[in-house]
Parts: C-alpha cells; structure tokens; sequence
C-alpha cells in the first residue's frame, strides 16, 4: 500500500492502515528528514523520497503496491495546472502498473456542475483529475471530504469584533448546516474504503462527521473555549471583499456548500464509529486553542 501524501491527511490514513495491519505502508515525501516522516517510520512504514512532479519518482513509490492513497496539494502553488498534472501523472503511472484500487482525496469540479456560475479552484482541479481517474479506467474511489474541524485554529479562528468584546466566526454560509470533519479521523474511514472494494470501487464517498450552521459551530466554541464566539453573518459578496489572496475561492466555496453537495454523515460513522463531533474535537484540543488565544489576543488571556 502507498501512501501519495500531502500532509495531515496522507499521514492519517497511513497511521490508520498501520494500525490496521492489514497492509505494509510505503509513504512517499518530498523530505524523508521532516518529524512527521520521522514518526510514520517509527510506526513501521517505509518512508522514500519522491515528489509527485516526476513521473519517474512516482512510478518507483507506485512498483509492487496493492493500491494508493492520493492527495494532491492545491495550496502549494495556487495552480489548478500544476494540482491536474500531479494526479494525471498518479493516474497513468497507476494503470499502466495495475494496482488494484486507488483511493484519491478529491473533491466536485464546481464551475462544470454550475455551467460556469461558480469557480472554486481549489476544487475545480480536483474535480478535473477525479474525471482522469475514472477515464483512464483506474479502480478508484474519490474521497470528497468536508471541511476540517482544523481550520478553525488558523484560517477560520475566530476574530475579535471590533464594536464590542466579543469575537466573530467569518464564514459566509448564511444559516445553511456546514459539514464538518477532524483531519484526524479521515484515516479510519478511508482504511475501511480499502478494506471494502467491491463496494466503494468507482464511486464517490463524502466525508463528514456532522453538519452545524456557524452560529452552532460558534456556540460550540463558547462553550468550550469559555469565550463570547457569535456568527459574524457576512456575505459571500462581502467576504470577497476582504482582500486576502484566495477570498473569492472561499467565499465561492460556501456558496456550493450551500447547495448542499453530497456528505454522507451516516456512511461516515459507518466508516470511522469514532469519528469525533466538533464538540468532542474542541474538548480535546482545548488547551491548543487557549494557546492560541493567548499569542494572538489583545485583551485579558
């Protein structure tokens, strides 16, 4: 089994079919040196150089494997071309060696389910190399995952309000439910993909633990955190304004959450029956938030 990783995903699936036992891991990584790497080989896994831009690289981690977990990493170049072509190169070298089942972390191409109304980079690239897998006749399943619990430690952290002392989730979601998922708990369900076949081989399977509004996911947050946390009710056409790099993705991005594509919360827990609630997954990680409050806060830690 390979593990084609990027990150906290690829290094949660590997650690979950290490546990399991069930298949040898080879964990490919562009630095064998990083701690993370460090620790899957303490758990077992061979861990080899490569980097998912050479072919011949790819084809070296892929030789003798049974199958492969594949994430490619948008985020690195901000490259839908670059993001296509990593997995088109995955896809091919996939086929023409013959493995048996490739699990890849994708998600919907939105501007073609959309007619062109909406573009989320981030996952029209996704979506582009999803369509290449099932072209090229690859025994694959696409794993579509919902947002991570994660996010809410840095990118969607919650903001102090500027009229009040209080502090506001920014999310442009409206009161439509947001599926959620811990980065941690993908590894379990995805190793029960593996271990069933037959059943998830040609199919997409959506991720998610639970689907709360922003104001739920706020009040979550006050709750554990012992903070004033409400939902700041900005609009998609506002948040485009904030003028961050990537605001327009993201504010499309809740846009086509709010069309409500296909996570399976059932399946999920199905797949994964310890699959953490954002309120489990904020008790465990208080202490890491309260550290963050206390870096970044300007009033009373």
């Amino acid at each position: 089994m390979d593990g084609l990783h990027k990150g906290a995903q690829g290094g949660s699936v590997a650690r979950a079919i290490l546990e399991s036992k069930k298949f040898a891991v080879r964990a490919l990584t562009r630095d064998v040196t990083q701690p993370n790497a460090q620790a899957l080989r303490d758990l077992g896994a061979e861990v080899v150089k490569g980097d998912l831009n050479d072919e011949k690289s790819v084809e070296a981690a892929l030789k003798g494997a049974y199958g492969a977990f594949l994430v490619t990493n948008f985020w690195d170049d901000l490259s839908i071309k670059k993001e296509v072509c990593q997995g088109k190169t995955v896809a091919d070298v996939a086929k023409r060696l013959g493995l048996k089942h490739v699990v890849y972390s994708g998600l919907e191409h939105v501007k073609r389910l959309t007619g062109g109304q909406l573009a989320v980079p981030h996952f029209d690239s996704k979506g582009e190399v999803e369509e290449h897998f099932w072209a090229a006749g690859v025994p694959m399943t696409s794993v579509r995952v919902a947002a991570y619990f994660e996010n809410f430690f840095m990118a969607w952290k919650p903001a102090k309000a500027p009229d009040g002392d209080y502090y506001t989730l920014v999310l442009p979601m409206g009161d439509v439910p947001m599926d959620g998922i811990s980065v941690a708990d993908i590894g379990a369900a995805v190793c029960s993909i593996f271990n069933s076949p037959e059943e998830f081989i040609g199919k997409a399977v959506g991720l998610s633990a639970e689907k709360l509004t922003v104001q739920q996911y706020a009040d979550v947050l006050s709750k554990g955190l012992g903070k004033d946390i409400r939902d700041a009710k900005i609009t998609p056409e506002a948040y485009k304004k904030l003028g961050f790099p990537m605001a327009e993705d993201i504010a499309n991005m809740c846009l086509f959450y709010q069309m409500k594509p296909d996570r399976d919360v059932k399946l999920t827990h199905r797949l994964n029956p310890k699959v953490k609630s954002f309120s489990q997954f904020i008790s465990e990680n208080k202490e890491a938030f309260k550290g963050l409050w206390k870096i970044s806060s300007t009033d009373r830690p």
